[in-house]
């Protein structure tokens, strides 16, 4: 069978002998991560039409506005989960604390998730997505402090970006590959197979605005990158996390969002966002770092916890740390 007939959840059954062993059968909750995520992908497509567009009147943990959309993802991923019987734990950003899964007992995974990454952006039609990380749980039977394991602990992790398609990209551990829904057979088809970011790019993402902010270290990269005597960048800043994540992965280049005098410790969230996006670029054989250690190496003490982010093709992330290491 060509690689462009097949569907997520053959792909998924033939992966699955690579790590069952140790890892044990994780595959029905991407299926109904892959399940919620078609949903969400209808819903975005209907923003305008109904009743979804704009902002709640509530606010998450770190005091930002919550969209409609947002509360409708994370409710949805939230009741999806807790049906599949194989996760114990979940963690979301919209949710303060931690949601402990007792029907049917649970099962032996926790999930962290981002339900809705760019949330801002739907009410201008910019690329969204979903990012999740899976992780076993301890041994210990301790659900909830399984959701504060190192991101090099994850068995699983991926993201979802609604665009001019819908794009699920996963990893196992066993490289990346991308699957973009057929909406009219309602499949995920793999269409792009074990993705490798370039070695380096041309392209930069970081919010200049915030460039008076920045430590010294932070500037004379920028400038460096700006004035590099190789190539020429390009500066690309969406404001939408997994979109400008998900092109530096196709194209090459890096994302940063910085530590800075106004967001001492960055404004990425470690367990939601950092570490799921981490453990996929190092599958595609690129490197993530907070400037001073590898972003899956970081131990969380909260659910919450923020980290500086420096993410995408190894030259453009070892120039960084070589940047701070010279500047501190």
């Amino acid at each position: 069978m060509k690689d462009s007939f097949i569907n997520l959840s053959s792909f998924m059954a033939s992966e699955k002998t690579k790590y069952i062993s140790d890892k044990g059968d994780f595959t029905p909750i991407l299926e109904k991560i892959a399940f919620a995520s078609k949903i969400i992908s209808r819903q975005v497509n209907k923003a305008g039409l109904v009743n979804i567009l704009g902002a709640a009147s509530t606010h998450n943990i770190h005091g930002e506005t919550q969209q409609k959309l947002d509360l409708y993802s994370n409710e949805l991923l939230i009741d999806i989960l807790k049906s599949s019987g194989y996760v114990c734990a979940m963690a979301s950003e919209e949710n303060d604390d931690a949601i402990e899964v007792k029907e049917r007992n649970g099962g032996d995974y926790v999930v962290v998730f981002d339900p809705l990454d760019g949330s801002s952006n739907i009410d201008v039609n910019v690329s969204i997505g979903t990012i999740f990380g899976i992780y076993k749980k301890i041994d210990s039977g301790d659900c909830v402090a399984s959701l504060l394991q190192q991101g090099k602990n994850l068995v699983c992790a991926g993201y979802v970006i609604y665009g001019s398609s819908t794009l699920f990209v996963y990893s196992a551990g066993y490289g990346v590959n991308g699957f973009t829904l057929d909406q009219s057979l309602g499949e995920f088809i793999l269409s792009h197979k074990n993705i490798t970011i370039p070695e380096y790019g041309k392209i930069y993402s970081i919010n200049e605005s915030n460039y008076n902010r920045w430590q010294q270290g932070i500037k004379e990269y920028v400038n460096f990158i700006k004035s590099h005597p190789e190539r020429q960048y390009t500066a690309r800043w969406i404001g939408s996390f997994v979109a400008d994540f998900h092109r530096n992965m196709i194209k090459g280049g890096v994302f940063l969002y910085t530590e800075d005098s106004k967001n001492t410790n960055g404004k990425l969230r470690l367990l939601y966002e950092a570490n799921p996006m981490a453990f996929i670029v190092e599958q595609a054989n690129g490197a993530a770092t907070n400037g001073k250690e590898r972003i899956l190496d970081i131990k969380p003490t909260g659910l919450h916890q923020r980290v500086p982010l420096i993410i995408g093709s190894k030259y453009e992330v070892e120039l960084y740390k070589q940047y701070r290491e010279k500047y501190g």
